[in-house]
């Protein structure tokens, strides 16, 4: 798998992609090696640069910067638990299979997480300048790829795909809050360094 060609065709044919992403037989292990430990730290990389380095300008001037090694603890952190939240994400999505009329498979939920997860590590980039942050929101493509993807490798009916979409978007909205709360507590409070 080329990690490049891998992402156009996630992020621009979508459907012809996860067809093909469900045909191949990609081991967790290979996905974590070739895909998601490289993704998955331009988020917490770029966080570091932008909060301990760039920093956030003060409406009455000047800047706010998070200390070196509370921007390292933080970005360490923050990478650890996303590479976890990736497999928990997966089994949750393996877990409620059943209950949408798909088919359990823990290789082809992981493969869903994980490939629906590179909007959400795409747009980690803006984090290197934080008043870029706002365009985060771009990462919510990633739904709309969880959508698609849903029927085709999980094999729920479409009728369904919606309410286990649901279902999934609760589950990784926790996931996202315990990330942060998490990755929070290694930062200091504006006003505290």
């Amino acid at each position: 798998m080329n990690i490049t060609e891998r992402i156009k065709g996630i992020l621009l044919r979508p459907k012809e992609e996860w067809q093909t992403i469900a045909a191949e037989t990609t081991s967790i292990s290979e996905l974590y090696k070739n895909y998601i430990i490289i993704l998955a730290a331009i988020g917490p990389v770029a966080f570091f640069i932008g909060m301990s380095i760039v920093g956030v300008s003060l409406p009455l001037g000047g800047s706010y910067r998070v200390s070196i090694s509370s921007g390292i603890a933080s970005a360490v952190v923050r990478y650890v638990l996303t590479l976890a939240s990736v497999y928990v994400l997966a089994f949750v999505i393996d877990a409620l299979a059943p209950t949408f009329s798909g088919e359990k498979d823990m290789n082809q939920a992981f493969k869903l997480a994980t490939y629906s997860y590179t909007p959400g590590w795409l747009v980690g980039i803006f984090s290197l300048i934080p008043a870029l942050g706002v365009l985060g929101i771009l990462g919510l493509y990633g739904i709309y790829l969880l959508y698609i993807g849903l029927p085709i490798l999980m094999k729920s009916p479409k009728e369904k795909s919606t309410g286990y979409m649901i279902a999934i978007i609760i589950a990784a909205i926790i996931i996202f809050l315990v990330v942060g709360a998490i990755s929070r507590a290694f930062m200091p409070v504006f006003g505290s360094i």
